[in-house]
Parts: C-alpha cells; structure tokens; sequence
C-alpha cells in the first residue's frame, strides 16, 4: 500500500468518527427531548441510560414511568408527538398499547420504555445497565 492509501484510509476512518459523534449528539439531543416532554406530562422517575458502544441497539435508553394505564398511554402518545414536532426525530415504532402496562417506543438510536410503576419495579431494566453512565435530566 503506498503513502497516498494509507492517507485516504486515515480520512475515511476519521471522517466515519466524525459522522459517529454526529450521531451520538443526535441521539442525547432525542434522548434529552423525550425526558423533557414526559417530565412536562408528569412522568415519574425518568432516567436516561447512555449505552453507546454497550448495546448495537442502540445509544440511550429512556425509563420513565406512569401512575396508571391511561397514564402511561398518554405519556406514549404526548412524548411521540412532541417530540417529533420539536426535533428532527420520528418515532419508529410503538409496542404495547392499548395495554399500556409496559409501552416500548423506538426513535431509532434511542429506545423509550414507559411503564407502569408496578410493572417498572418487577422488570427492574436499570439494573441491566448498572455500570452504564446516567444522563442528567433537568426537572427530577
């Protein structure tokens, strides 16, 4: 391989980098709009987990719970939409509704739980990530 490959090879890596932290950013920026609207629809106990380069799922995770069923559907369904309506980010796919014990939303690099605060304490997810950082969320 001569000087010129080894050159264009270090600019591919470093500009993969770059677009890797882009997303990242991305994604905290998604992380921290979804657990500012759920703390504005009075979510309770939100914690955003930062699992990049710990899962290949995803980059965080975001628990939050309600006191109710009909609670935790409105948290899912009021988080969806204003997140998507103040951020580039669209919510992939909802799971668990009409139920609403237990709603799963995927906004791509960020994956949302919203439990019932039974079901939250059964499941205990956070433990999976014990070692993972937390995201400080304003308003807890």
């Amino acid at each position: 391989m001569s000087t010129r490959d080894d050159y264009e090879a270090a600019r591919r890596v470093s500009e993969s980098a770059g677009k890797r932290d882009e997303q990242v950013a991305s994604a905290k920026r998604t992380a921290l709009a979804v657990a500012s609207a759920a703390l504005d629809r009075k979510a309770l106990n939100v914690e955003i987990i930062d699992v990049v380069g710990k899962v290949d799922y995803a980059d965080y995770v975001v628990v939050m719970s309600g006191r109710s069923d009909r609670q935790v559907a409105a948290l899912a369904k009021n988080v969806e939409a204003d997140v998507e309506a103040n951020t580039d980010a669209r919510c992939l796919s909802v799971e668990g509704l009409p139920q609403a014990s237990w709603v799963l939303m995927d906004f791509g690099d960020v994956i949302v739980h919203v439990f019932h605060e039974d079901t939250r304490g059964y499941y205990d997810l956070e433990s999976l990530w014990i070692d993972a950082p937390r995201v400080p969320v304003d308003g807890e």
